[in-house]
């Protein structure tokens, strides 16, 4: 009893589900990279926020994703002339349309980036933080997504 009592004291709430606009009850995905990291969690999101996502339909609105990109770049170069840190980028840009192809949320851009330590004694775990960054990025920017699709008419 104490802890939730606690939790809601500092100001911590629970994420509960976006309402996503009616028009996408059934939804087309078009996206750039349909297999990366990014697609396959906002599929999962909207899905578990009410979207059902099909393949083709005339009563779909269009969920376009035209960029969907991530991108490593060198952040400091140590003393020995070698990469200390590397900064990793994701950005992503969408829009919505309904299913007569008028434009409900125009064209937005979401950027988020994160910053690693390189240790060339340790590639194994460099790799393993690399590709933990990426996913954790995919996953930050599809929900910042779906919470922007929950916000339509708001």
């Amino acid at each position: 009893m104490l802890v939730p009592a606690l939790l809601m004291g500092c100001g911590f709430q629970l994420q509960t589900r976006a309402e996503l606009p009616a028009d996408m009850q059934q939804t087309r995905l078009e996206i750039q990279s349909p297999y990366s990291s990014f697609a396959r969690r906002l599929e999962t999101l909207l899905e578990q926020n009410g979207a059902r996502i099909v393949e083709k339909g005339d009563n779909a609105a269009v969920l376009e994703v035209p960029q969907n990109r991530m991108r490593k770049e060198i952040q400091s170069i140590g003393d020995n002339a070698r990469v200390r840190e590397y900064l990793i980028r994701h950005t992503v840009q969408f829009r919505l349309l309904d299913s007569q192809g008028n434009e409900m949320i125009p064209l937005q851009t979401f950027e988020q980036s994160r910053v690693y330590s390189f240790n060339e004694q340790d590639i194994l775990a460099a790799e393993r933080e690399d590709e933990f960054l990426r996913n954790d990025l995919s996953d930050s920017l599809a929900r910042m997504v779906v919470r922007r699709l929950g916000t339509y008419g708001k």
